[in-house]
């Protein structure tokens, strides 16, 4: 029995993957939330094999939900389901612990098979999923590898803030930050910082 949870915020979507799934004799609806607050709460006393995850949520995006899952409960497969087809988002929450990414124009049979083959522990991605993910990674290889500290940077610097804001938010002084900035210029071999934040969403760095 393969026991399953549901995150996401429009009822009725919810509503129709239950309708579904209750039919399966070798699945089961562990439960749902609409938030990701909810989701959260309910595995603190309950568990799941499967989560199938929205990555739009009212109070945290699904790639920062995954990855609290991931680390708390790293047992348990995550499926992103979403309309959203871009492949930074593909990207960022395979990285971040998922194990598949589906459409929501997925059918049932589909996200059945998903459901089957992550808890047999394989990866599934929704046919153009995979094609946009496949295409995104190939376009990765070869470009340069960022430490944790300057993929920090670079989001902070994307958000518009300052060497200044940087160095107390990240608690470093300013001459490491205005140090990784350049490293960042060179690395993404830029002469400005317009031109980083455009070479690093180019790049799905941010």
């Amino acid at each position: 029995m393969i026991n399953v949870f549901i995150v996401d915020d429009h009822q009725l979507v919810i509503e129709g993957i239950m309708s579904f799934l209750q039919k399966e004799k070798d699945i089961k609806v562990a439960g749902y939330a609409t938030t990701a607050m909810a989701c959260l709460d309910f595995f603190k006393t309950n568990s799941a094999d499967v989560i199938l995850m929205d990555i739009n949520l009212p109070d945290m995006n699904g790639m920062d939900l995954c990855k609290l899952i991931k680390t708390n409960y790293a047992g348990i497969a995550v499926i992103a389901l979403s309309t959203l087809n871009q492949g930074s988002y593909i990207t960022q929450i395979i990285e971040n612990g998922a194990s598949g990414y589906l459409l929501k124009n997925a059918d049932k049979e589909e996200i059945i098979e998903a459901i089957v083959t992550v808890e047999n522990g394989k990866p599934y991605f929704s046919f153009e999923a995979g094609k946009i993910y496949k295409a995104t990674t190939e376009k990765r290889i070869g470009l340069p590898v960022l430490s944790k500290r300057e993929k920090e940077i670079l989001k902070l610097i994307a958000e518009g803030l300052t060497n200044i804001e940087i160095s107390k938010q990240l608690f470093i002084s300013i001459d490491t930050v205005d140090t990784h900035r350049k490293n960042l210029y060179t690395k993404l071999n830029v002469k400005n910082t317009a031109l980083l934040i455009r070479q690093a969403i180019e790049n799905n760095y941010l």
